[in-house]
């Protein structure tokens, strides 16, 4: 394929005292994190409104502390509609989604730890739990937009959080995915092995592995700033975008 691959690091992680949950099979729960802010009224999503994927009329709240059930969770990226966004403007760790283009791809990756039935193993690990295929994007928001662009973003974290509270029209962006975007049924690992064949660092040099830190606090350094991380125009990074579909086709199962 030829178009640019974007990775973002989303959902609760250790900062949180959560973390999304993977099952035995594969299949996973993703847990957002939680709003910085204390936020009113009916666009607020709370973590007791979260559901399951794979059963809606279940709740999620076995995997989350008691003290986080009432309070607003930043539901960002949303699978429902196919929607993420950020800060471009004010924050420097994505200000590259600016760059993103239509056609191009926006990976989502989640730090998960390992369910065993109903106990948490404390094993935990980097997977992709889905993309976006970049098919508009609404940049730069400062006031609350017209209602055809309400129609079409409004399930949005952004959006809610701005239809909450007029002062967070705050000039995020938020991109929209085309009917060809996916919610991965069955998570996407992201070990040494694919990251030594397929990433880079900014600078274009490979990954290092420090013997001082896990392979987790690796991976989680080099994808803690959103950016472009495979551009099939450069030359050789074709190679790698064939292996890195080949990787996501081999470990995913669409629900699509």
């Amino acid at each position: 394929m030829a178009a640019r691959i974007f990775l973002v690091n989303v959902g609760s992680n250790a900062s949180h005292n959560f973390t999304s949950p993977m099952f035995n099979d594969g299949t996973f729960e993703f847990l957002p994190i939680p709003e910085t802010l204390s936020l009113r009224g009916e666009n607020v999503v709370r973590y007791r409104d979260l559901r399951s994927h794979y059963d809606p009329e279940k709740d999620l709240l076995k995997y989350i502390p008691e003290r986080f059930w009432n309070m607003g969770a930043h539901a960002d990226p949303e699978f429902d509609t196919f929607t993420y966004g950020d800060n471009c403007e004010r924050s420097p760790r994505a200000a590259s989604l600016k760059k993103i283009g239509m056609s191009d791809y926006l990976f989502f990756i989640a730090r998960l730890e390992n369910w065993d039935g109903d106990a948490a193993k404390g094993v935990y690990g980097f997977y992709m739990i889905g993309f976006l295929e970049v098919a508009a994007v609404l940049e730069d928001v400062t006031e609350m937009p017209e209602a055809h662009v309400i129609a079409r973003f409004g399930r949005n974290a952004h959006i809610r959080r701005g239809l909450s509270d007029r002062r967070l029209w705050d000039r995020f962006w938020v991109i929209s995915g085309s009917t060809h975007s996916q919610r991965f049924k069955r998570a996407v690992p992201v070990t040494r092995e694919i990251a030594n064949q397929v990433f880079s660092a900014a600078d274009g040099s490979p990954w290092r592995w420090d013997s001082r830190r896990t392979d987790l606090q690796v991976i989680g350094s080099y994808t803690r700033t959103c950016r472009c991380v495979i551009d099939p125009l450069i030359p050789g990074q074709q190679t790698r975008s064939d292996i890195f579909w080949s990787w996501v086709d081999d470990h995913s199962d669409s629900l699509q």
